[in-house]
């Protein structure tokens, strides 16, 4: 998946970008309060992407 489209899908379903990493950026979910990495890669793969909103508490 296209890095853009998913932080876009992220950021409709509540979250933020909480800070900057070194490799990774850090997204925190607005109403679980849960926080995830987000890799700087331009295409993540689709499993990291359930990973990810699993580990936000979107799924």
């Amino acid at each position: 998946m296209n890095r853009n489209n998913f932080i876009r899908e992220l950021i409709s379903k509540g979250c933020y970008l909480k800070r900057h990493g070194a490799n990774h950026d850090i997204y925190e979910n607005i109403n679980t309060k849960k926080v995830a990495p987000i890799p700087r890669h331009p295409e993540i793969k689709e499993s990291l992407c359930k990973i990810i909103k699993k580990q936000l508490g979107i799924l």
